[in-house]
């Protein structure tokens, strides 16, 4: 098997990408580590939006991290769609592909001759995916969606941030990333769905509704109650205490999630009168007692340092552990255990490999496979084009020409 075969359980099973920037580049990376053959289009000259996200740049390259990120395992093929000969192109290459992930604005494709309703005659099997901010219907539904715009309606910013500051985003693009994320379950479910009946179906992914749906445990505090949830800073609406504590030296969490761990806690750190008083004996008391709670413990923390309590506290098997910045996520022992740095193939990389983050997923038998690094833009367009449509040079020199491919 040469490097660049896949072995993963979507091997054989081909995705025309006509995404980008971070929601559907999650979704379509996820499919191509899963064995996908991912063919990314993109437009000459510019392609993805993140490739100008930078600086940073991967070490020795002109290649933007952000795109980095979230593009290995395709192929990119750069091509204007714009014009009558780039969608011709492009409709030859979707009858090559099982599915087709997009995230332009609701109508845009159509205008191209690319939208579901254009296709599904053509190609009944063809497993149709549509991210977009706000979803195919509604009436926000011709609005832009951008991440933070989306934590800002979606209600985390509300929920994020300490009581008497300012509301806050998520540091990392939660939004988009759980919109790629949603979208990939609907395309395995599809697919699910295709082996049985031999009929692909459209979907329809809204980063809002996303976001609505993994509010959790808040919004169901909502529903239960019809009252808005505080912001709580770093504690937890529903566990006390579940939350950050100052140490002598930094900070730790100490999350302790039941009864029996509390009264493990109070016994072993000199609190055992608490177990006495009604206000600490069970969770709920304590959720209702939490400001009594947290200044009755916030002392005790300051006492040892961090390693100090990590150390103790997990050898009682008490939830805890440092606030780690991303140098010591990197160094801690753990995350390199389970490998969560992968080197991938880059072309322009002085030693011809950059450094990822891991698929966490987890697979026996079919694990997620790093064949391909993310690509130059157009860097697969010839062999595209040869391999799917057997264009020859003339015919690909002509095209090029004509600005159709880059």
């Amino acid at each position: 098997m040469t490097k660049s075969e896949p072995t993963g359980p979507l091997r054989g099973l081909r995705v025309f990408d006509l995404t980008r920037v971070l929601a559907g580049p999650t979704a379509t990376q996820m499919l191509g580590d899963l064995g996908a053959d991912v063919i990314k289009i993109e437009k000459p000259k510019s392609g993805d939006d993140t490739r100008g996200f930078a600086p940073p740049y991967m070490p020795g390259t002109q290649e933007s991290a952000y795109f980095v990120g979230a593009n290995r395992n395709k192929r990119s093929l750069a091509l204007d769609i714009a014009g009558a000969e780039g969608q011709e192109l492009a409709r030859a290459l979707i009858a090559k592909c099982d599915i087709l992930v997009e995230n332009f604005k609701p109508g845009t494709l159509a205008k191209y001759g690319l939208g579901y309703e254009q296709l599904k005659e053509s190609f009944p099997g063809l497993i149709y995916c549509s991210i977009t901010g706000f979803g195919q219907t509604g009436p926000y539904a011709p609005r832009p969606g951008y991440d933070s715009l989306i934590q800002a309606m979606g209600g985390v910013m509300s929920l994020t941030g300490e009581p008497d500051g300012m509301p806050q985003k998520v540091g990392v693009p939660v939004a988009d990333l759980f919109a790629g994320l949603y979208a990939t379950i609907g395309v395995l479910a599809a697919l699910q769905y295709r082996e049985r009946t031999g009929l692909g179906q459209y979907i329809d992914i809204g980063m809002l509704d996303t976001h609505v749906a993994w509010l959790a445990n808040q919004a169901m505090n909502y529903l239960a109650t019809g009252e808005n949830p505080p912001r709580l800073g770093n504690q937890h609406p529903n566990i006390v205490p579940y939350q950050v504590f100052a140490t002598e030296d930094g900070h730790i969490v100490l999350a302790i999630g039941n009864d029996p761990t509390f009264a493990r806690f109070c016994e072993n750190f000199g609190l055992k009168h608490l177990l006495e008083d009604e206000r600490f004996q069970t969770n709920a008391a304590r959720v209702r007692n939490r400001q009594l709670v947290t200044e009755t413990l916030a002392p005790v923390m300051r006492q040892h340092t961090t390693k100090w309590w990590v150390e103790r506290l997990e050898a009682l098997a008490i939830g805890c552990g440092p606030i780690n910045r991303l140098s010591e996520v990197f160094a801690d022992p753990h995350v390199q255990a389970r490998a969560m740095v992968r080197e991938v193939p880059h072309s322009s990389a002085p030693e011809g490999k950059v450094r990822v983050v891991a698929n966490p997923v987890r697979l026996s038998a079919t694990p997620p496979d790093y064949r391909r690094g993310p690509p130059l833009l157009g860097e697969h367009t010839e062999e595209v084009l040869r391999e799917l449509l057997g264009l020859g040079d003339d015919r690909i020199a002509e095209l090029k020409a004509k600005g159709v491919i880059g």
